[in-house]
């Protein structure tokens, strides 16, 4: 693709990307939707807080209503 390009070691291995934002403009959407994607695997194993307890948490912050 136009505008992504792999940076690759000595070895010549990938380990980055690196992507031209202004000539992948028409394709941002995507490339969001992708980056999504890639967060939520690598948060997977996460703990998972329940929104209700969420919630309170801002409450007491002062940040929610």
């Amino acid at each position: 693709m136009k505008g992504v390009s792999f940076v690759t070691n000595d070895k010549n291995e990938k380990i980055a990307i690196q992507i031209d934002l202004k000539a992948i403009e028409k394709h941002q959407e995507a490339i969001e939707d992708i980056l999504d994607g890639i967060l939520a695997e690598a948060r997977k194993d996460e703990e998972k807080v329940p929104l209700t307890k969420v919630i309170s948490n801002l409450k007491k912050l002062g940040k929610l209503k």
